[in-house]
């Protein structure tokens, strides 16, 4: 599959000038219409440079349109790093932001004169000296046993290594922070952790009830809609989904992170356990009758050599960038398919007029990662070949390779419940086992693609189901 490309841009085989700190050409990177209506325009500050973003989306996003694919280095090794993910689970898009450091760019909301840079790097981290540690030692690094002989040297030495392992200054000495607000305790009759198409499918089927259950939903995305906002049309999918939960009298909390479940504890009606929700400004203490997991998958990346390389992003996000905030994700972009929504993702990129190039990961796999400082392209070999005959079989050239691994169930939540998980490669690692009545543990709940990864259609069939076992549990007249 190949599409665009006719359009004198550069096919990733030369150097991109807008692959460092480069302000870039942010107008023609949002040559993609929006999956939702782009908010005011605003301009914000990346190390002294003016970058243009708009309300509502992150600075990660904002900062890919603008050219910028390096947002920092590895703690240790000083490699460069971008964003792969997203949706903030990979640790790739640490900055300083407003003096504060390791902020995850992905999540943080651009707002005016929002001021970001990168950290972990000496002088920069376009060019970072203290990279050399990736080359002094190519078969890893124990810094425990780099001794120099002297009781000072050593002293020196090991203070020299905690910095280069460092991650990011503290703020400047300034005013106190606010006060945080006191938690708020919240009680429902059924909690669903996960805004994707399986929990809002099952909230607004649980609201819609003839009982009128107290749902909450609570979801760590500025943006309801999970997987559905990496397809094209999912955004307005995702929007119609929430609004039918809203209206059915779901109350919908977003930009809030689900802790941690406390067994031993109780809430302010009795009911035992809490869940502990940082939202945006307080913490909630959350009581309910039922616990609905539809916590989603994590995006994986694939192994072959320098798979970090800025401008490698997973499939998920290479749709985000495109379908939800109208960002084309690169010049060319390389889609290794290795589950069907990838294969999804690239059809509608190319649809959109993007070059793209299809990797089938049942007749090739990626051995290699062309280029240094950013991605310039990806070496194939036979998905049969053996390591040692991998190299040098063909070279596909593109600025931005989109892994379209199976994505992982997200099933800590569930498994602090009491929920048991098994491994299945084909689910995509640990998923929440259930039974015949989406059951994971007393009073919890399992659905979506933390039972094993299927796709956003039998999301939302799963969704549908846990409600109605819910519905049965919670208002059974046996």
């Amino acid at each position: 599959m190949d599409g665009g490309g006719d359009d004198g841009e550069d096919d990733g085989d030369g150097e991109d000038e807008h692959a460092g700190s480069g302000s870039g050409d942010g107008d023609g990177a949002r040559a993609l219409p929006p999956g939702r209506p782009r908010g005011e325009p605003l301009t914000i500050d990346f190390e002294g440079q003016a970058v243009r973003a708009f309300a509502g989306e992150s600075v990660a996003v904002a900062l890919h349109a603008s050219g910028v694919r390096t947002l920092g280095r590895s703690s240790k090794y000083h490699r460069p790093r971008g964003l792969f993910c997203l949706e903030g689970h990979c640790a790739s898009c640490y900055l300083r932001i407003d003096g504060r450091p390791n902020l995850r760019a992905c999540m943080t909301e651009a707002a005016p004169g929002l001021r970001c840079e990168r950290q972990n790097a000496f002088p920069s981290a376009d060019v970072d000296l203290l990279t050399a540690a990736d080359w002094l030692f190519p078969g890893g690094m124990d810094h425990h046993t780099l001794m120099t002989g002297t009781r000072l040297g050593n002293r020196l030495f090991l203070k020299l290594v905690r910095q280069m392992g460092g991650s990011g200054t503290l703020p400047d000495a300034g005013a106190a922070p606010a006060a945080t607000p006191p938690p708020e305790d919240v009680r429902a009759d059924v909690c669903v952790v996960g805004g994707g198409p399986a929990g809002l499918t099952a909230a607004a089927l649980l609201a819609a009830a003839p009982a009128r259950p107290r749902v909450l939903v609570v979801d760590e995305q500025a943006v309801p809609g999970g997987s559905l906002l990496a397809e094209a049309g999912g955004a307005a999918r995702a929007a119609a989904l929430a609004s039918e939960a809203a209206a059915a009298g779901a109350r919908l909390v977003a930009r809030a992170t689900a802790l941690s479940f406390y067994p031993e504890d109780a809430g302010a009606d009795g009911q035992p356990g809490l869940l502990a929700v940082a939202a945006a400004d307080r913490l909630l203490r959350v009581s309910a009758r039922a616990y609905l997991y539809a916590t989603g998958a994590y995006d994986q990346n694939l192994t072959f050599a320098d798979n970090d390389r800025p401008g490698i992003i997973s499939a998920r996000a290479c749709g985000r960038l495109a379908f939800l905030h109208g960002v084309r994700p690169g010049r060319r972009v390389i889609v290794v398919a290795g589950a069907p929504y990838a294969l999804r993702v690239a059809a509608a990129l190319v649809e959109a007029g993007v070059a793209t190039e299809v990797v089938d990961l049942a007749r090739e796999r990626p051995v290699g990662a062309r280029g240094v400082q950013a991605v310039r392209g990806l070496d194939l070999a036979p998905a049969g070949a053996a390591d040692g005959e991998a190299r040098g079989t063909r070279t596909v050239r593109g600025d931005v390779v989109a892994v379209g691994a199976l994505p992982a169930p997200a099933s800590e939540l569930p498994r602090q419940h009491g929920a048991a998980v098994v491994l299945d490669p084909a689910l995509g690692g640990f998923a929440v086992r259930v039974d015949e009545r989406a059951r994971c543990a007393p009073g919890a709940f399992a659905c979506g693609d933390v039972v094993g990864y299927r796709g956003p259609d039998a999301a939302q069939d799963s969704g549908r189901a846990a409600a109605r076992s819910i519905l049965s549990v919670l208002f059974s007249k046996g």
